[in-house]
């Protein structure tokens, strides 16, 4: 509707006749729909005065997290073997999973020929942890020192099997390509809060698991049919963090900013003869990149932390590209306001060879993402700053191809995982949903991963059913048509 009211108010009359497309229905809706159609404003009595853009009736209540961050992990972590602990599998080694267990479901092309499911228990040690008890595995020692900081949910469901599909479900609202991603949606509803620096920034760190990761694209954080000033900013691994940061040898930044001038000049008299919003926005994007000119790599510098922080974060904290510096960058992002801030970590994808591949990731992240959290307590920011950490599907308890004791591999499986959240608006110390005693069926609590991104939505104050914009004659939503609520029990 913004967008909508944005575009009406900057046609000129010559850009107005001249698209046959808007015609006379678009001044019959003007007329309907009075003043607001014009560009009235109407501010949300919660919306921060600092901020820049977002529709004018969001926040829809007053919101616990201001900003958030996402550490997605790629691939899909195993749930049986870091937080949805089943003790009984341990009877059952070798022993073929029920056909009443699995009751039917369609299976990957991956394992759909073998000729048995052999259950594999986690050869991993669990034990409980904080004043909730959770299970927590030996892989994540330091996520086992923050349990009553964070709010484990062990009962996510989705109906993709696949990864592409899933991960642009989870990311998106919808299996298809071509949504807006989450962090466009806190994008567009609720605009920025730093004007030298973009809302949505996405990292994809280095990985030592399983080499052979899934893919990953830039729909994850496109604006799908929203303005593309929306869509996340990634930064690079090595080189300059965002292309073609730096200027062209021979270019001054002096003459870089009378480049950008006169490009501005020019760009604003085809505005006033056209009327075309784009032009402008193409003005804004401009201006942005000259700014983070200077904002990036001044974000980029660590020469401030204290060394205590820098061991915090771990001996990788250092080394542009790892999860740890990026965590640590996450964290300084976030101190910039910038809104929303996702990383994508891959390699989680364990067919095969769990005994090796699974530590060497659970390594990558668990001691970061608990210094992520701690120094957001420490900076007193943890209260208005989401965190969560979890994938787009969980393992199977059947094993794909050899099991033995010591390894095995496990398929994707999409009917129940595991995921932590921690922050503005969550409760701390708390154990969510339940599962079967092969971890494969819910059977307390189920939360559907639009349930989950209603809860995202719920912590920075959106009502996810009032958040939409119009595309192909529908109201889209993040969370689809179908109903779906925040999860209650874990919300502070």
């Amino acid at each position: 509707m913004q967008d909508f009211q944005n575009y009406y108010s900057a046609l000129t009359r010559r850009h107005f006749f001249g698209q046959g497309a808007l015609g006379l229905g678009t001044a019959a809706l003007a007329s309907l729909m009075g003043e607001q159609a014009q560009g009235a404003k109407v501010d949300s009595e919660f919306a921060n005065p600092a901020r820049v853009g977002g529709l004018p009736s969001l926040p829809h209540f007053a919101p616990k997290a201001k900003r958030a961050i996402y550490l997605f992990m790629a691939g899909a972590p195993s749930q049986i073997d870091f937080f949805d602990h089943k003790p009984k599998l341990s009877e059952m080694f070798d022993k073929d999973l029920p056909e009443s267990v699995r009751n039917g479901q369609r299976l990957t092309t991956m394992t759909s020929k073998q000729k048995r499911f052999p259950l594999a228990p986690s050869k991993f040690k669990f034990a409980q942890h904080g004043q909730s008890g959770g299970w927590i595995s030996e892989l994540l020692p330091h996520t086992a020192k923050m349990a009553d900081d964070i709010a484990i949910v062990k009962s996510l469901h989705t109906e993709a099997i696949n990864h592409d599909p899933a991960i642009t479900y989870i990311c998106t609202g919808n299996q298809l390509p071509g949504r807006p991603s989450l962090g466009s949606w806190l994008n567009y509803g609720l605009g920025s809060l730093n004007s030298d620096l973009p809302a949505f920034m996405v990292m994809t760190p280095t990985w030592t698991g399983r080499k052979q990761a899934q893919a990953i694209y830039n729909r994850l954080w496109g604006a799908g049919f929203l303005p593309t000033k929306h869509q996340g900013v990634a930064l690079r691994r090595s080189g300059d963090p965002v292309l073609f940061l730096s200027n062209p040898d021979g270019v001054s930044t002096e003459v870089r900013r009378r480049m950008l001038d006169s490009l501005a000049r020019l760009n604003q008299k085809t505005f006033e003869q056209v009327g075309d919003p784009a032009t402008q926005a193409r003005i804004n994007q401009y201006e942005m990149a000259f700014k983070m000119q200077s904002s990036v790599p001044e974000l980029m510098e660590l020469s401030g932390e204290t060394k205590s922080t820098l061991e915090m974060y771990g001996p990788d904290a250092e080394k542009p590209g790892t999860f740890a510096y990026c965590a640590l960058m996450a964290r300084r992002m976030i101190e910039k306001d910038v809104r929303f801030v996702q990383l994508f970590h891959r390699g989680w994808d364990q067919h095969g060879n769990i005994a090796n591949d699974l530590p060497n990731q659970a390594r990558d992240v668990d001691q970061a993402s608990w210094a992520l959290i701690q120094d957001l307590k420490q900076r007193d920011m943890l209260k208005d700053t989401l965190v969560v950490w979890g994938g787009e599907f969980g393992r199977t308890a059947y094993c794909q191809g050899k099991l033995t004791r010591e390894n095995y591999g496990r398929d994707h499986h999409p009917r129940c995982f595991s995921i932590w959240m921690a922050g503005g608006g969550i409760k701390p110390g708390v154990v969510h949903g339940e599962t079967d005693d092969f971890s494969y069926n819910v059977t307390e609590n189920p939360v559907h991963i639009h349930d989950m991104n209603a809860t995202i939505l719920h912590c920075l104050g959106i009502d996810h059913r009032r958040l939409s914009a119009k595309f192909q004659g529908l109201d889209v939503r993040l969370t689809g048509v179908e109903d779906h609520n925040p999860v209650k029990e874990i919300l502070a």
